[in-house]
């Protein structure tokens, strides 16, 4: 008999504004909301923006969700006291779809942190989110794991 390992279900990311950061990731990432956790109506008080939201990707499994927290400290990445700890990294095919990227994740709120689009074999951009999170934009040849 074969033991049942754990599966990966989601990343989450604390924030002190969960349907904010809801809000760039589902647009930066074209997500959608987890059912019940879409917004409210206007005027509506926001419930479950209060304290926990999903975003998924119909197409696949992958799923990212929203702590809401009362104070966050945002990392110094990529130096100083506060280390990132967790980041994520998003891939696109080209650099021309790299460049595209960047303008929507700065448009969206996003603050570059690192450029390193010069890259030869890898060309990237590090951002922080609107909370502060690091993520990287990079390119992924066919060799890439």
């Amino acid at each position: 008999m074969s033991e049942a390992l754990p599966v990966l279900r989601q990343t989450v990311l604390d924030t002190t504004d969960a349907r904010a950061l809801a809000e760039f990731y589902r647009k930066f990432l074209g997500l959608r909301y987890r059912q019940g956790d879409e917004p409210p109506a206007v005027g509506e008080p926001d419930t479950h923006g209060a304290d926990w939201l999903v975003l998924r990707d119909p197409a696949t499994a992958f799923r990212l969700a929203f702590q809401q927290v009362a104070e966050l400290s945002e990392p110094t990445w990529p130096h100083g006291p506060v280390p990132q700890q967790l980041h994520l990294d998003l891939t696109v095919p080209t650099k021309t779809d790299l460049e595209r990227q960047h303008l929507r994740a700065v448009r969206l709120g996003a603050r570059l942190l690192y450029d390193r689009t010069d890259d030869p074999v890898e060309p990237l951009c590090v951002y922080a989110d609107p909370e502060g999170h690091p993520f990287c934009v990079f390119v992924a040849g066919p060799d890439h794991a």
